[in-house]
């Protein structure tokens, strides 16, 4: 991935001599231009600045450098505030203004540090973003924490598979583990037909790149057990029943759900959550060849239920089945599972809202509120189990198809319950992990989905 770029926010006391950026909105706006000197006021009446989100203006002194800047913004505790300034002000430093809105620290940082954010492994950008100066407090050093792991989030899912296949997702999880001081393991190619994988091992078989179970193991064994599991389909090329073009020029993002699991689970060490954490990543490529899984076959997996493939397309359920019936088996306190799981979720929802799955009612409620007002969204999906019948195989248990095009991401969901006992409280999120267009802060390409929402609501579970 690259060396990390450096930070555009620095955690030390602002000097006189960085430039003050007043925040407003539409609603304070007004206030302020009557506050504000004579001169002021007619440059920003007569440049048109009204105070809307994501503008600014820039405040001429009497020398012709900027003396100010007025920053227009949705609301002051918006989590992406200050996101369109960085790479729109002129170089330099910058600090926030006692006048106008007070922003708070962690959103400060933030939306700072991550609308300074570019993919640039590849292509380096062409400027530096301006740099923030704020006060070093535990808000502040929070969220950009918050930062650092989103952009590490965009940066696996930014990256090629070319440069990221499961050798390679496999090394930043085990960097991940170093930093923490977690443990780190994997079950490799045809190892994991020994050690119980068989429907990973089948999904990845026919890739030149090995397929592997990946591991993260970290905290007190004695507090409460938390397992993540993300979906690591570092390339999806359909398998037999091939993607078109279109829908495989993405593919890269497929491990998505992978990515955004270690981004969590890096969140929940960094803070020292009272947990014993585990992370789980099947990771495999679904490769056309002569010994790829085909439609129609059979396959074992570790809970002992045997899947007819009805479409190999289908195949992140068939690793995950794997993956979380072997995290069951610890019997954690909470498992979930982050995936791209479906099309169908983003027919239903878009690219913005992940769907979340979850046996009780309350909690998805719970989580919805939350990521609305985190401004994190997901949305609660029902898991319909009149609809069971639909997966269900005349020659196996069940199949990784529905009859129709109908709920396909309910089906999806109703296959992974099927691997985790009844009594196990279990999260399912079909995320999309991909800005499809750019907004401040969240540019085109890979993207972290809930992990603000999941963070906050483990904090409340188990602090």
């Amino acid at each position: 991935m690259g060396d990390l770029p450096p930070m555009s926010v620095l955690l030390k006391k602002p000097t006189a001599r960085a430039t003050p950026i007043r925040v407003v909105d539409r609603s304070t706006v007004a206030e302020q231009l009557a506050a504000a000197p004579a001169p002021t006021r007619r440059w920003l009446e007569a440049t048109g600045f009204t105070g809307a989100p994501d503008t600014h203006a820039l405040v001429p002194a009497a020398d012709g450098a900027v003396a100010e800047v007025w920053a227009g913004v949705r609301a002051a505790s918006h989590p992406w505030a200050l996101a369109a300034l960085p790479r729109a002000l002129p170089a330099g430093n910058y600090r926030l203004s006692a006048d106008g809105l007070a922003v708070a620290p962690e959103v400060a940082a933030m939306s700072w540090e991550l609308g300074g954010y570019r993919f640039d492994l590849y292509k380096p950008a062409k400027s530096e973003p301006a740099t923030l100066l704020l006060a070093k407090s535990a808000a502040a050093e929070r969220g950009l924490l918050l930062a650092t792991a989103i952009a590490s989030v965009r940066d696996l899912v930014n990256t090629p598979a070319e440069h990221m296949g499961p050798a390679e997702l496999a090394e930043a999880v085990k960097l991940v583990a170093e930093q923490h001081g977690a443990e780190f393991r994997q079950t490799v190619g045809d190892a994991l037909l020994k050690a119980g994988f068989p429907a990973i091992h089948a999904v990845g078989r026919a890739a030149a790149r090995a397929p592997r179970l990946i591991e993260l193991h970290w905290g007190d064994p004695k507090h409460p057990q938390l397992t993540l599991v993300g979906k690591g389909v570092c390339f999806d090329t359909g398998g037999l029943d091939v993607k078109s073009p279109e829908g495989m020029r993405q593919m890269k993002k497929d491990m998505g759900g992978a990515a955004n699991a270690l981004g969590l689970a890096q969140m929940v060490m960094a803070l020292g959550l009272p947990v014993h954490l585990t992370l789980l990543i099947p990771a495999v490529e679904n490769a056309i060849a002569g010994n790829a899984y085909r439609p129609g076959d059979v396959i074992r997996t570790r809970s002992g239920l045997h899947i007819e493939i009805g479409n190999t397309d289908a195949e992140g359920r068939v690793i995950l089945c794997d993956a979380l019936a072997y995290g069951a088996e610890a019997k954690p306190g909470l498992m979930i599972d982050l995936a791209t799981l479906t099309g169908a979720a983003r027919v239903a929802l878009g690219a913005q809202l992940p769907a979340l799955f979850c046996r009780d009612t309350a909690t998805a409620r719970e989580l919805v509120d939350l990521g609305l007002e985190l401004n994190d969204p997901l949305w609660h999906m029902p898991l319909w189990r009149d609809y069971h019948g639909g997966i269900e195989s005349e020659i196996a248990d069940i199949v990784n198809t529905g009859r129709g095009p109908q709920a396909g991401a309910i089906n999806a969901a109703l296959f992974l319950e099927d691997f985790v006992p009844e009594a196990l409280p279990w999260l399912h999120v079909d995320l999309y992990a991909w800005n499809d267009a750019a907004r401040p802060g969240r540019p085109a390409g890979g993207e972290a989905q809930t992990l603000r929402t999941l963070l906050a609501w483990l904090e409340r579970r188990y602090r």
